[in-house]
């Protein structure tokens, strides 16, 4: 099975006026040209902005041949391809502003989201989902506390005992990711990975699965994918039960770092949606807002969560627009809202805790992908480092979005308002 990369090349480059410049963690693949960002003085500490630079989208063969990008999107849009998840972290988000000391330590602010890969498939189109109802709601966690038995637990649905969530319109009965491999060797980097748009888990496979808000999955081996495959979830071996593939990790969803909330102030629903990653990294682990209530929003601590060749990352949203259905806001392609809705959702929000303790969050245009505009206003407020929201359309500070810090021990909730 012959995949292709679709990459997002960007550059940023930092500007001070420090007489020493500090390292504040910040890694910028695939550098092609820079921009220069605005500095601010004021006394003894130097404020330095980090601005994104240009991005080119490109799509490549596995073997290295590239493709035309339309004709790659058209593959994607008829289900000629499928995502992977064979990856390079880039940058993709604005970093904050950051004051520091001159004296003080270093801080990063960097979100990794993944280049995205995808590959022929052999399997049929899914079928359009129908019209006269609407798709079944994930089903209430429970479990969270309680211990995976690895070894025997059968593989044939999600595993909701122990607090996974199924989503149902994944068309892979209920798992977010299926990697197909036949072989998993303790110590040997993972190669010939399939990704089943159809069907369930079976033996052979590496079964990614959904948690609920607040929580995120545990599960992934140390062994990834030979060409920079992520993968993620429980193992379904010979004898068609799931193990453990972090065994340390005894509950197969846990609590994020904490500090971070949604709250829903429009007058109807609003779906966010993650990336599965590890995993072919398609926006399906759905959170639906509901009008006036309030939801934990996964804070990913970088210390412990999943790692790239040596890179910490973090969690990236999608948001849609309002009262698109959570089934249609959380797939990579959307038939009802096709330029505007899943891969396609006009706005991102990235949240993660840095390897030095500091929770970032950002909102920012799902660009180049989409050219859709969120058709209500987000703004992230309680105790953070500055400013930063999305109100008709424009961003705070930049068109490339905003992101600030969550002060030490408090909290943060990001507000959809009309």
């Amino acid at each position: 099975m012959q995949g292709i990369v679709k990459t997002a090349l960007a550059a940023a480059l930092v500007a001070s006026v420090a007489a020493q410049p500090h390292n504040h963690g910040h890694r910028h693949l695939h550098a092609k040209k820079h921009d220069h960002a605005a500095v601010e003085k004021r006394g003894a500490v130097v404020v330095t902005e980090f601005v994104e630079g240009p991005t080119v989208t490109e799509y490549v063969f596995k073997n290295g041949k590239k493709i035309d990008s339309k004709k790659a999107e058209k593959g994607l849009e008829k289900g000629e391809y499928i995502v992977m998840g064979e990856t390079k972290p880039s940058f993709s988000a604005p970093p904050p502003v950051v004051s520091t000391s001159l004296a003080g330590p270093a801080r990063g602010g960097q979100f990794y989201e993944k280049t995205t890969s995808i590959a022929p498939t052999t399997t049929s189109i899914p079928p359009k989902p129908s019209t006269s109802s609407p798709a079944p709601k994930p089903n209430a966690p429970k479990g969270l506390d309680v211990d995976f038995p690895s070894g025997k637990v059968p593989c044939d649905k999600v595993p909701t005992d122990y607090g996974a969530v199924e989503v149902p319109w994944t068309n892979t009965k209920g798992w977010t990711t299926l990697a197909k491999f036949g072989k998993w060797i303790k110590g040997l980097a993972i190669d010939n990975i399939e990704s089943p748009t159809s069907g369930g888990c079976e033996p052979g496979m590496m079964c990614s699965y959904a948690c609920p808000p607040g929580y995120q999955k545990t599960q992934w081996p140390e062994e990834q994918g030979a060409t920079g495959q992520s993968v993620g979830g429980l193992w379904c071996n010979e004898e068609g039960f799931l193990e453990l593939t972090r065994p340390n990790a005894t509950k197969i969803c846990e609590p994020g770092a904490g500090g971070v909330y949604v709250l829903n102030k429009l007058p109807g629903t609003a779906a966010v949606c993650r990336t599965d990653y590890p995993g072919n990294e398609a926006m399906v682990i759905p959170l639906e807002t509901s009008p006036g209530e309030k939801y934990p929003l996964t804070n990913p601590d970088s210390q412990t969560y999943y790692w790239w060749k040596g890179a910490a990352t973090t969690a990236q949203y999608y948001v849609n627009n309002l009262d698109v259905e959570v089934e249609e806001a959380c797939t990579w392609k959307s038939k009802k809202y096709p330029d505007s809705a899943g891969n396609w959702a006009p706005t991102n929000i990235g949240v993660g805790k840095s390897i030095m303790g500091e929770t970032f969050i950002s909102i920012f245009p799902n660009l180049p992908t989409s050219n859709a505009v969120l058709d209500f206003d987000i703004e992230i407020k309680g105790d953070i480092s500055g400013t930063c929201w999305l109100k008709n359309g424009k961003y705070y500070g930049s068109d490339t979005g905003c992101t600030v810090s969550v002060q030490s021990g408090g909290t943060a909730t990001i507000v959809f308002s009309k």
